[in-house]
């Protein structure tokens, strides 16, 4: 059984140009932008790198609870956690090499500078707003599939390694697969 997140994959997203895609002022509806689904995860791009002449671009996430996604680090990416719903742990080594990790709830904040090796555990149904160096939306698209509606009764995507490789490799994001965290996973 397969499931086509896109009505038409050969005329791409129905979300196609809904950005301008260079500096202009604009607006979106509640579930507009561009999705894309990642595991469980529904990521919708607000505004991207195009938009900010690659100052900035901001993401929406939802997810449901699951296990610890693979501890990462982006070589010039910054990347923000502010939860709207639910919880989310986040996990940071610092670059003293100590390990902490924070339980975010709705209103908490979180920050990661770029190159520090982190990981994060939605922990119960989240909606997360993320705000990231420009360009480095295009990440969730790359490693997911793009997705027509924000509906999140779509299943899970599961990419291959080939696919997860090349989306860290044009993103420049390292992972690394035998890191532990003291709270487990």
């Amino acid at each position: 059984m397969s499931f086509e997140y896109l009505k038409d994959p050969a005329q791409g997203p129905a979300w196609r140009d809904l950005l301008p895609g260079a500096p202009a002022a604009y607006f979106l509806a509640r579930g507009e932008g561009e999705h894309a689904k990642l595991f469980g995860d529904l990521f919708t791009v607000l505004v991207s790198g195009n938009e900010t002449n690659g100052k900035f671009g901001v993401i929406h996430c939802q997810a449901p609870p699951g296990p610890i996604i693979p501890t990462h680090a982006h070589a010039a990416t910054h990347e923000t956690f502010y939860v709207i719903d639910g919880a989310v742990r986040v996990f940071v080594q610092h670059p003293d090499g100590q390990k902490t990790s924070r339980l975010l709830e709705p209103g908490d904040f979180g920050y990661v500078p770029a190159g520090l090796a982190h990981a994060y555990r939605v922990e119960a149904p989240t909606r997360l707003l993320g705000v990231l160096s420009g360009g480095f939306e295009r990440f969730f698209q790359r490693m997911g599939t793009l997705a027509d509606t924000a509906d999140p009764g779509q299943p899970p995507f599961i990419p291959d390694l080939d696919r997860i490789l090349a989306a860290g490799q044009e993103h420049d994001t390292r992972f690394f697969p035998d890191f532990t965290w003291p709270e487990g996973e």
